[in-house]
């Protein structure tokens, strides 16, 4: 059983190949910006990306013939989580998802390979805008407005489960507060198997990241957006892109920042520990949701190898659950079981409609 997956990021395709199991190729490949500079939107870049995956298959004597063909979900609109098989309105209305991200393309070009390949079928699984949000997480104080969830889905599960695993039971039978730390942050309570409140990790709601502004003063954005100093453009990419501690500190390198941490930088020292306090506090705020009922709190994603900031997060937390950590991320390998598991039967795959 062959299967091809496919993860679109912002700044780098990863795929791999897995036989069962089994990676028989794992390759991330790097785009820089002036790779990308000549594509208006995401979903432009299609066929740039998709070359380069059937580049990588060809030059590494993969032979043309899998099972499957998984995705990265995109950011289309709100779904339950679990297994999709693409179909036409899930593309098309990847095309014209309000929110623009390379991950729209998963769905895209798993498709289209599997179309190009007798038996073999397309799916994605557990995307970014997977919601399971109880009813009161979608309150706010206005009307105007209802809070949605676009979150690190795929690995939170991934890891969840790896976690259920290690520890002898099931993730249905779990209550667990996960964190996601990479350029965006998402905090979720996962309660038996769903996750029932969830920040907006894309648009930059809950902590500040080093990417993302984090909830902000309402009034104090308000006033900003009519003082004529900044386009609406502008204003978004301080919300997400060049905000959190990019904005602050000038980089968005995790690595240059630990290094002024350790010569000496009383000012990157500082943020960074802001950004720990604040990722602590929304992480104790899901307790509340859990109604204290936590058998482990996770923390996962890249900067989840930082250990000047994981120190300061578990001094504040670790009082609360047993808290782990979980390292990067398993996104190529969830996927991969996330279409064995159709294949064999074990998972029906849900339909987009």
């Amino acid at each position: 059983m062959l299967i091809l997956v496919i993860n679109p990021g912002s700044t780098s395709t990863k795929i791999a190949v897995y036989d069962y199991y089994t990676p028989i190729l794992v390759k991330s490949i790097k785009h820089n910006a002036q790779d990308l500079a000549g594509f208006t939107k995401a979903t432009d870049q299609f066929e740039f990306r998709k070359q380069l995956v059937l580049d990588e298959i060809k030059n590494n004597d993969i032979p043309f013939k899998f099972d499957a063909v998984i995705g990265r979900g995109g950011l289309t609109k709100p779904l339950s989580g679990g297994v999709y098989e693409v179909n036409e309105k899930m593309m098309d209305d990847a095309r014209k998802a309000d929110h623009q991200h390379a991950c729209d393309l998963g769905c895209l070009i798993a498709h289209e390979i599997a179309s190009e390949i007798p038996g073999c079928r397309s799916f994605i699984a557990d995307p970014g805008v997977t919601d399971e949000l109880n009813d009161y997480a979608r309150v706010c104080g206005s009307p105007l407005m209802k809070r949605i969830c676009i979150w690190h889905a795929l690995n939170q599960r991934a890891m969840a489960r790896r976690y259920a695993r290690e520890h002898h039971t099931t993730y249905e039978a779990l209550n667990l507060i996960m964190c996601h730390l990479g350029g965006g942050i998402s905090i979720a309570a996962h309660d038996h198997g769903k996750a029932v409140d969830v920040n907006n990790a894309l648009d930059g709601e809950g902590p500040f990241s080093p990417e993302r502004a984090g909830s902000l003063p309402a009034v104090d954005l308000i006033r900003l957006c009519y003082s004529g100093k900044f386009t609406e453009d502008e204003l978004l990419k301080r919300i997400a892109g060049q905000a959190g501690l990019t904005a602050l500190l000038g980089t968005n390198d995790m690595l240059e920042v630990d290094k002024r941490i350790t010569n000496g930088d009383e000012t990157a020292r500082f943020y960074v520990e802001a950004m720990a306090y604040h990722i602590a506090k929304n992480i104790v705020a899901q307790a509340a949701v859990l109604k204290g009922k936590i058998d482990a709190i996770i923390l996962t994603g890249g900067m989840a190898r930082w250990e000047f900031l994981i120190e300061r997060i578990m001094e504040r937390v670790s009082w609360l659950a047993p808290t782990h950590v979980y390292p990067g991320e398993d996104e190529l390998l969830a996927l991969a079981q996330n279409a064995i598991s159709v294949l064999k039967g074990k998972t029906i795959p849900k339909v987009y409609e």
